[in-house]
Formats: structure tokens, C-alpha cells, sequence
């Protein structure tokens, strides 16, 4: 839906050069510092919505704005009401700074109490901002995405929830760098892609042991509303522009459906940034006490083994870990984080749990122990679904790498092994990533759905199964290429003796027509 609001990616991208001039030169602060303004306002609208809503009903609602605050680090306090945006926004510019980095903040960082996962993670967090003119801009810029949002949820017919939820996307999909550790954010195409082919459902348990923004846990989130709106009324379902069906997730996000869904989704990240931005994130679409916490999974403090139905992950591909903080758990013989975690998600899943992951293509074909070590652990202790081919510039701007996406689910058994060779993904497989027509994302979903041994037999085709009996007898390898049948079509040459008379006749042409120009001269 946003991608046809022109005026939102116009306010969007005046944010980010606003920003970019006002000296906040790194994406990743930049994206915190937006975040804790968009938190602000949204936060001011929620509490007046529902005051409006108790003095409606008559029932009794105490606001979060309601009596005083103390100032940290002061003896001072403050009247609550003085902290809403709709409040400090009219204030002069260096005095509005001064409110809103020793006032507003401080009360924004303790704003779900002591224990709450959001205050302990927004502990360390700064309001950076250098100049006082650029938070009145880019306030103003704020309430102008806001008024836009309202448009659009009223003259669009789209539930408010799904468009802020849709921009505070667009912003993180600004994050145009790679970060530390091999982490790059995964395309939102992608996620939806691996959310269609595990198919979560209402009360199962999810998680991301690697999460960043938590692209994977709300890819997960939507694919659950929408396929109650599917299941309830499938007449207000319609394409998005990657060809999936979505619905207004608002719509079916009841009491009881939002009680489910708050005990759901857990994540965890060892970036203190993208946890903050995670939790952020699962907020502004609806999830008001996200489990996104800061831990290495990889280490000796996780103990959440065979806890989830279903993990969807993009995992550090680089990197290694010190041996001696290696969990217990893991046997693999490597100190490799790309091969770890690949056995980290299996051993979190339940069995009979379902994981979708993305690998880089050594995982899936590099000969050394370890690397067959993992393959083995995903062929025979659980049932190796698919393997699917990822064109090398589906991860660009942030990375080249060639990838592929493994789902398998643990304790099942695997027999035949469906193999996809994606060679569109809807975008241009260069830095620009512009859309185009040709995806081959909607027939995944529906050879995946449909794969069947007898039919999938053709290996000069798109898909097709291979039997366990042969992946072993090649050691594990998992690389599409060698297993796939390529198709060569044969080129007809001219004798030689023909191409040397049309040579010949050639040169004569061009002596005649040399000669007719000297002649002319």
C-alpha cells in the first residue's frame, strides 16, 4: 500500500537528508534518533485516542501523561502532561531541545516500568541531537508523515496501524550498510517468501536467534493476520506488489488474537542498536511488550533449546567464535557462525518444528568436515524440505554473496529433497534494486505447496526432487548445480570454405569501393 503513496516517500527521504545536513551522518543513528521521534508522537496519539475513548465510554482510564515526573539525576519533578509532544512541539527551538534530550527522553526510556525488556534495553540509549533547527524540522517533518498517514487511512481505506507500520519499514529499509559481523538487513520480499513456505499459525511459538530489526518476527506476524482475514473473509485479501496476498492485519487483531500474539514472537540479537530498533519496531505494528532481547545465542548463557514451532532466520554469515564460549550444546568441530547457527536453530526447534534459513552457498557445498557435518545433521535427523538457489544480487546493496534458502523440519524424515533455482526475484539484481515484472516468488510458493517426487522428475527444469540416496552418495552436497541437468542448444556452423568465400567476396567489395573513391578525389 505504501508504495503507491508518493507524498510519504517524498516526507521519508526529505527525513533522511534533513539528517544527513544536520550533521547525523551514519544510517544506523540516524534510523535511532527518527525512531525515538516517530515513539513520541505516536505515543501522544495513543494516550489521547484513549482518554477520548474512556471520557466516550465512561470508563476510567489513567494516562500515562498523568502527574509527575522526577528528573533524573535532579531533585526537580515535572508535571506529565508537559512530556506529550502535542505539548513541547510548540516550544521555542533551543528551548524544546533542552525539554526534549533532559525531560521527554529520560521519561520516553522508563516509559513500561522497571522490568520491562524495553526500559532495560533503552537503558544506554542517547538522544543525540547536535542543533536545535534540525529537531524543529525534522518534528515538522514528523507531523506531516503523520497528517499523510491519516490521509491515507481515511481516503485509502487502510487501517492507520498497517501504513505507520508499512513507513517505519520503509525507514529501516534506508539502513543501505553492511554492519558488523556480516549482518546486512534481509529484503522484506524475501521474508515474506520464507513466512508463505512455513506457513506460521495462530499460538505456534516463533523466534529468530539472530534478529535485527526483527524483519523475520513481523514477516511471521503479518502472515499470521492475514491468513485469518484468508480463513474468515478472503474477499479482503488483494496482491501486494511482490504478488503475495496481504490484508489489514488491524483487522483481524482482536483482544483475544493480540493476547496470542504478544507471547509469540521472541528474538535475540548481540547489537544493542538493532535490539533497540527491533523492539521499536514490533511496537510501532501492534506489539506492545516484544520479547527481543540482547544475547549471543551462540554462547554458554542460551539454554532455550527444543522450545519453537517455527524459526525463520538470516544468521551473521562471517565470523567466528571464541572456542571457549561455544555452547555445550553445539557439536559441529568448527568455531564458524554460519555453520553454528545453522545447528543452534535446529536444536531450538521442537520436533516437529519447522525452520526457514538462509545460508551462504559454502554451507551448502563446501567439502570440508564440518560443512558435511551440518548437511548430514539437517538430512538425517530431520526432513530436509527444500533447497532454493538465491540469485547473488537478491542481498545487494548490502552484500554480492551467492545464498540459499533451506527449510527443513526436525525429527521428520527426508526422502526427496525439492530443489528451486530462483533466477528473478521481482527486482534488478544490481545496487539500484528497481522493480520489474519477472518473479519467480509466487511459482515458488506454488511448486513448493503442490512438489511431488513423480512429477518434479525433469532436472533440466526450474525445480525438481532429488532422492536422499544420491545427496548422500555425494557426500551431502547441496548445490542445485549439481544435481541440475543443463541444457545446451547446438550451434550450426558454415563450412569453412563457404566462410572464406564470404570473406574474400567482402574484401573485394571494400577494394571496389576503395578504388571508386580515389577516383573521386
Amino acid at each position: 500500500m505504501l508504495q503507491n503513496n508518493t507524498q510519504l516517500k517524498s516526507l521519508i527521504d526529505k527525513l533522511w537528508q534533513n539528517f544527513w545536513e544536520g550533521g547525523i551522518a551514519n544510517p544506523l543513528t540516524a534510523i535511532e534518533q527518527i525512531t525515538y521521534l516517530i515513539f513520541m508522537k505516536r505515543l501522544d496519539d495513543l494516550e489521547a485516542k484513549r482518554e477520548r475513548d474512556a471520557e466516550f465510554t465512561g470508563e476510567k482510564y489513567t494516562s500515562r501523561f498523568k502527574g509527575k515526573f522526577q528528573i533524573p539525576g535532579s531533585n526537580e519533578s515535572i508535571d506529565k502532561n508537559e512530556l506529550r509532544w502535542s505539548v513541547f512541539k510548540h516550544k521555542p527551538a533551543d528551548e524544546m531541545l533542552m525539554h526534549v534530550q533532559m525531560k521527554v527522553f529520560p521519561f520516553l526510556k522508563d516509559l513500561n516500568g522497571e522490568t520491562s525488556t524495553f526500559t532495560k534495553h533503552m537503558a544506554n540509549a542517547v538522544f543525540i541531537m547536535p542543533k536545535a533547527s534540525l529537531l524543529v524540522s525534522a518534528i515538522n517533518i514528523v507531523e506531516d508523515i503523520f497528517k499523510e498517514i491519516e490521509k491515507d487511512a481515511t481516503e485509502g481505506g487502510h487501517a492507520f496501524q498497517d501504513i505507520q507500520g508499512d513507513v517505519y519499514e520503509m525507514l529501516l529499509s534506508e539502513i543501505a550498510t553492511a554492519g558488523k559481523n556480516g549482518q546486512f538487513r534481509t529484503p522484506r520480499h524475501i521474508i515474506k517468501l520464507m513466512a508463505e513456505l512455513v506457513a506460521p499459525q495462530l499460538g505456534q511459538r516463533i523466534a529468530d536467534p539472530a534478529c535485527g530489526t526483527g524483519g523475520f518476527l513481523l514477516g511471521s506476524y503479518q502472515y499470521i493476520l492475514t491468513d485469518l482475514v484468508r480463513k474468515k473473509d478472503p474477499a479482503k485479501l488483494s496482491k501486494d506488489e511482490d504478488g503475495f496476498e496481504r490484508a489489514a492485519i488491524s483487522a483481524v487483531l482482536t483482544q483475544k488474537v493480540k493476547s496470542i500474539l504478544d507471547q509469540s514472537f521472541v528474538g535475540y540479537d548481540i547489537d544493542t542498536t538493532m535490539v533497540r530498533l527491533g523492539l521499536m519496531n514490533m511496537m510501532m505494528h501492534g506489539i506492545d511488550e516484544p520479547k527481543i532481547d540482547y544475547k549471543d545465542t551462540l554462547s554458554k548463557t542460551y539454554n532455550e533449546d527444543s522450545q519453537f514451532d517455527i524459526i525463520m532466520a538470516n544468521p551473521p554469515f562471517t565470523g567466528n567464535i571464541d572456542k571457549g564460549d561455544i555452547n555445550e550444546g553445539l557439536k559441529l568441530p568448527t568455531t564458524k557462525t554460519e555453520l553454528l547457527f545453522v545447528e543452534r536453530i535446529f536444536n531450538m526447534l521442537k520436533m516437529g518444528g519447522t525452520a526457514a534459513v538462509i545460508v551462504p552457498s559454502g554451507v551448502i557445498q563446501n567439502s570440508g568436515k564440518a560443512f558435511e557435518a551440518v548437511r548430514k545433521l539437517i538430512i538425517e535427523k530431520a526432513e530436509l524440505k527444500a533447497v532454493i538457489a538465491v540469485p547473488s544480487g537478491a542481498f545487494k546493496p548490502y552484500a554480492g554473496v551467492s545464498t540459499a534458502i533451506l527449510i527443513f523440519t526436525k525429527g521428520g524424515e527426508t526422502n526427496q529433497i525439492w530443489f528451486y533455482d530462483m533466477q528473478a526475484d521481482g527486482y534488478t539484481l544490481d545496487d539500484k534494486r528497481n522493480k520489474i515484472t519477472e518473479s519467480d516468488l509466487p511459482d515458488i510458493v506454488q511448486r513448493y505447496k503442490t512438489r511431488d517426487a513423480k512429477k518434479d522428475s525433469d532436472r533440466k527444469q526450474k525445480y525438481f526432487m532429488v532422492p536422499k540416496k544420491e545427496i548422500v552418495e555425494n557426500n551431502y552436497d547441496l548445490n542445485l548445480s549439481t544435481y541440475k541437468e543443463e541444457v545446451y542448444e547446438e550451434v550450426v556452423y558454415e563450412k569453412p570454405n563457404v566462410i572464406l568465400g564470404k570473406l574474400e567476396s567482402m574484401e573485394a567489395d571494400i577494394q571496389k569501393r576503395l578504388a571508386e573513391l580515389k577516383e573521386l578525389m
